[in-house]
């Protein structure tokens, strides 16, 4: 996964660079999971309700402000949607690899930076 020089040596940059080429094909990226539920519907004799089969149909859950919110998915658009979710899986997997390789990088550009200052105080 990693196509550039040595994780130790990147930059700032370098790292924004590679996350940037990593997430080029995760769009569209959703995060929320995808549910088959069966439910009753509101006719009242209904041959699937009544025989205990139900209506199934695709939800996707997920959080708005803090809340569960859930939306129904056409059975068409389902594929799209699970790829969104994949996408937004991996895309948060490339976050939480990123993140201990930026502040590292900062941290060698502070120390960079502090050694450079020195070495002209001097």
């Amino acid at each position: 996964m990693l196509h550039m020089k040595h994780v130790d040596s990147e930059s700032p940059s370098d790292v924004a660079r590679w996350l940037q080429s990593e997430t080029t094909n995760l769009w569209p990226a959703l995060l929320g999971s995808l549910s088959l539920r069966r439910s009753r519907c509101i006719r009242k004799n209904c041959p699937a309700c009544q025989s205990g089969e139900q209506h199934q149909s695709y939800v996707l859950y997920g959080r708005a402000n803090g809340r569960r919110v859930a939306v129904y998915v056409p059975e068409e658009l389902v594929p799209e949607v699970q790829r969104s979710l994949d996408n937004g899986r991996a895309l948060q997997e490339l976050l939480q690899q990123t993140a201990p390789r930026y502040v590292k990088a900062l941290k060698r550009e502070r120390t960079k930076a502090a050694k450079s200052k020195k070495s002209r105080a001097e």
